[in-house]
Order: C-alpha cells, then structure tokens, then sequence
C-alpha cells in the first residue's frame, strides 16, 4: 500500500492486529452482555467466578476473569431485611395512600453487602403438605398477629411450631366452609375454568392454602405492615406470596392475568380516590373474570352493629361501590350471605355504550396497558384489546388443556410464534429430565417453593407442573414481555428488575433457577 506520492505505507504484524480486534469485541459484547441483561447500572455483583478464554484462529489472546467477592454476615438485625420495604425506611415517605409500603429501594451507596443471617434457633422448614398447617416458631418468630388475630383463628402457638387452623377475618370458623359457599356462587371453580386467582390483604394465605387442593393458583398479596410477616408466613407454609400493596403504583402484573380476584375485610378503599384501587384490579383481571369481595358494605344489613358505623353509613358505601362497578361494566353475578361475586365483562359490547363524559373515563391509547412495574396508577381504566378475544376467561381452554395450548398473545411478543413456543416446551422437558438426575431432590417433598429467575414463556414450570411445588416466574422489566403468555396458561409470575431485591422475604425459596448467571441477591 502506499499513499497518494508513492510512499510505502508500514504495516502491522497481521496476525496481532486481528487478535486485538476479536479480543475487544468480544470484551464489547461480554460487558454488554452482562450491562443489558442484568443491570442497567454499575452496581450488580457476579458471586461466581466467571473465566471465558477468547481465541483467534492463529493463538491465544489471554483470558477474562473475575474474581470472586467474599461477603461478611449481617448483624442479627438483619434475620428478616427485606431492602426495597424496609420499615426503617419508611419515615422517609408520607403515609398518603400508604406510599410508605410500596417498593423504595435504597440508593447504591445505602445498599448492605452482607449476608442475611438466620434467627436464632432456625430449622429446616417442615415439607409440603404438612408446612400448610404447621410451621417452626422460631423460623418467622413474630407473636403480634398470633395475639391479634387470635379471636379468628388466623393462627396459634402451641410449644415450638405456629399451627394454622384455616381462620380468617370473615371466615373465623373455617376456610374450608368459606370456600365451599363460594365454589356455589361460581361454578366455573370447579370445572378447571378459573385457575389463577390474587388474594389481596391475603393474612397468612389460608385462601390462597385451601385452593391449591381445588386445583387453582393464588398469588397471595400483603405489604410489609403492621401484621409483620403475612407474607413470610405464606411462603413458609409453602404458599404463593408476593409483598405488594395497592397504593400509587400499578401491581408488577400485566393486563388480563387473574381469572378471580378476591378480598376478605382487606381494608382497602375501593371508592376512595376517584375509585382508582379497582380500576387496577380491573386492569389485572380478564375478561369475564370474577372479583369476589367479603365483608364491609357486603351482607351490611346485618352485619352493620360490628363495624362501628351505621347502617346508612354502609349502604351508601354499598350504592357506591355498585354504582363505580356497573360504570366499569362489571355486573353483579352472584351474592349470598357474606359473599358478593361480580364478573368484568367477557366481550367490549358494554365498553363501547358507555358515553365518553362518562366517569370514570376509559384509557386512551398512551396507556400501556401491560406495563407493571414502577408504572404510576392512572385515573382511567383499561379496555382490553378486541384483537385478542380468546384470552378472555370464556374462551380459553380449561385447565389442565390450558397449560399446553399457544395462548393467542405469544404473536404480541416480538420473534415469538406457535412454533418457537412448541420448541420452548419441548427443550424444557428434556432439560427437567438432566436437572433431575443432578439433583434428585427436585420432585420430592424437599423442594417446595421455586423461583424461575429468568422465564421466557413458563416452560421450566410447565415441565415440573406434576411435581409437589409451585414456581413463580419471574420475567425482565426491560425485555420482551413474555408475562401474558405466562398467565395465559394457568400459570403465575411477577416483572422484577434484578439490579433490586425482589419482593419477599429472606428463606422464603427452596430453589431458584437461572438460565444465566447468578446474582448476590439470590443468597438473601
């Protein structure tokens, strides 16, 4: 080569050029990697040490390594940290609609790097079924529920375990009966139509206990408040639970998920603030799904004398709520004794004879209606898309045939088809059958409460659907939004960030799996 007056041009030796050029790319995509998939920041630590050798075709160019991070043990105070709800935080957030139990992580410079201790006297839960009525005290050592809930039966302590009764706030004499009455009001229990379902105010998660025998999956939802460990009572009971609250920000669950939602005396003010909590509930419920409410204003002619109010007090409270619930297009499907059930509407023939002055308004097209995370609650609601009619609750498959039927949304996440989520299931089953074989615990009475930290579209949980455990999947904030798929087949799953704790408390998982690399928030 030479330039333009002739001059020779010195070159490089050939080979040392290339081998820098593969080396820095693949460093480029190496940090990318790790950069977009599992922190947008610079503060996510990889446990494990990770060794990858790059090599050009003539010699090799050296290796990445890095070392691993050694962490000390947090002080005893810490048994039961939970960083984004932590009850030591919370004089730094205003009590307006609880902000102060939603999710407020710490900044970077505030995060502890320690590792969670257990509490004094811990012991290896006690295995499904049996952890559903019984727990080791000392492993959620809390006595002030079991003193306040007493009277209902939420809970005792008889020597060193918390047994669990099966009371509750509106069913003090039982779940079984409360649930029995309801299977009454709402056939579709039954028969394999409704199969997931969210318990909000869940208590100790005896609803959500009692409907994994009837075939149906609940995510139990509580926040961190001053019931303490609600939701580290379910888990350690070996039931699904999330800490979450309805305040400002909308639940990490994507539109049209639940076939059933359910409150029990849950104290939220469905009325209040324009009626802004049930246009969420709305949002997350499906087509033709039943929202089923006990306790204040239902049943309030006779029930008024223990509510501390009056009974015109409470049937203007009942007129309102039934009133922002026909504006939504919810109708009143069943009602008997403590008990109202209305259903949302299975199709938009309502929604589109509602006036457009009406109150509350309909969503205008600016409103993701799937987004679930850090996404401000709006004084709107959603009308689901008419694109996808089979995701309503009357026209899907029935459980079992659900779990393996192609949901109609897979087509809504970009690169997916029928056929790459045939190939999903299919990969899954296999690689079940290894991971069996290199831990044989999977598939016993050992492993109970599993977190799938990575999913694509549930096929890990599908593949272990026969096994006596339940897994939550857990799908990016930041990715394709493969959630609705998730839902779509009976199965359960939260959005979560992994650059931030996620939402539970400390040893409440038997197994988390990764289809990647391992992150210091999966030790807590």
């Amino acid at each position: 080569m030479k330039h333009k007056d002739g001059k020779p041009i010195n070159q490089p030796n050939k080979n040392r050029a290339v081998t820098l050029a593969v080396t820095l790319i693949a460093l480029c995509g190496f940090s990318f990697y790790l950069g977009g998939i599992f922190c947008s920041g610079k503060d996510g630590v990889v446990v494990n040490t990770i060794q990858k050798t790059l090599d050009s075709p003539k010699q090799s160019s050296g290796s990445l390594q890095i070392k691993p991070i050694s962490f000390p043990e947090c002080s005893i105070d810490y048994q039961d940290y939970t960083p984004c709800t932590d009850p030591k935080r919370w004089r730094k957030y205003g009590v307006y609609r609880l902000t102060l139990l939603e999710r407020h992580c710490p900044p970077v410079f505030d995060r502890k790097e320690c590792l969670v201790p257990p509490p004094e006297g811990y012991k290896p839960p006690i295995r499904w079924p049996k952890s559903r009525d019984e727990c080791w005290y000392r492993n959620v050592p809390y006595d002030w529920i079991n003193k306040q809930k007493s009277n209902q039966h939420w809970l005792r302590k008889e020597g060193e375990k918390f047994l669990f009764p099966g009371g509750g706030t509106m069913f003090p004499n039982g779940v079984g009966e409360y649930v029995d009455l309801m299977q009454d009001l709402i056939p579709g229990m039954k028969d394999g139509t409704v199969r997931t379902a969210i318990d909000t105010g869940c208590g100790v998660a005896s609803w959500g206990g009692d409907l994994l025998d009837r075939g149906i999956l609940t995510v139990s939802l509580a926040p961190r408040d001053n019931h303490e460990a609600q939701v580290q009572f379910a888990l350690e009971r070996g039931i699904p639970a999330v800490l979450g609250v309805i305040s400002t920000q909308r639940l990490p669950f994507p539109s049209n998920s639940f076939d059933m939602a359910h409150c029990s005396r849950c104290l939220i003010p469905w009325t209040e603030f324009g009626g802004i909590y049930l246009m969420e509930i709305h949002r997350i419920l499906r087509p033709g799904g039943f929202w089923v409410l006990s306790g204040p204003p239902v049943n309030y002619e006779h029930r008024w004398r223990g509510w501390n109010t009056t009974i015109e007090d409470q049937r203007s409270d009942y007129e309102k709520l039934q009133e922002l619930l026909t504006s939504m297009c919810f109708k009143l499907y069943n009602k008997k004794d403590d008990i109202a059930v209305w259903q949302k509407a299975k199709d938009n023939s309502c929604y589109e004879k509602l006036a457009r002055e009406s109150y509350p308004p309909q969503c205008d097209d600016s409103i993701e209606p799937d987004s679930g995370w850090y996404t401000p609650l709006r004084a709107c609601f959603v009308v689901p898309d008419p694109k996808y009619k089979k995701s309503g609750l009357t026209y899907m498959p029935k459980w079992p045939e659900r779990l393996h039927a192609t949901p109609e949304r897979v087509t809504t996440v970009h690169g997916s088809s029928t056929s790459t989520f045939s190939h999903d299931n299919g990969k899954w089953k296999k690689r079940i059958q290894h991971y069996k074989k290199l831990l044989p615990e999977l598939g016993t009475d050992k492993v109970r409460n599993v977190m799938d930290m990575t999913t694509v579209y549930g096929a890990f949980a599908a593949a272990l659907i026969n096994d006596p455990l339940w897994v939550m999947n857990v799908v990016s904030s930041y990715g394709p939004n493969t959630l609705p798929v998730v839902y779509d087949r009976g199965l359960i799953g939260t959005f979560h960030d992994w650059c931030e704790a996620f939402s539970t408390y400390p040893r409440t998982y038997d197994l988390l799996h990764l289809d990647g690399l391992f992150t210091a928030e999966s030790h807590r």
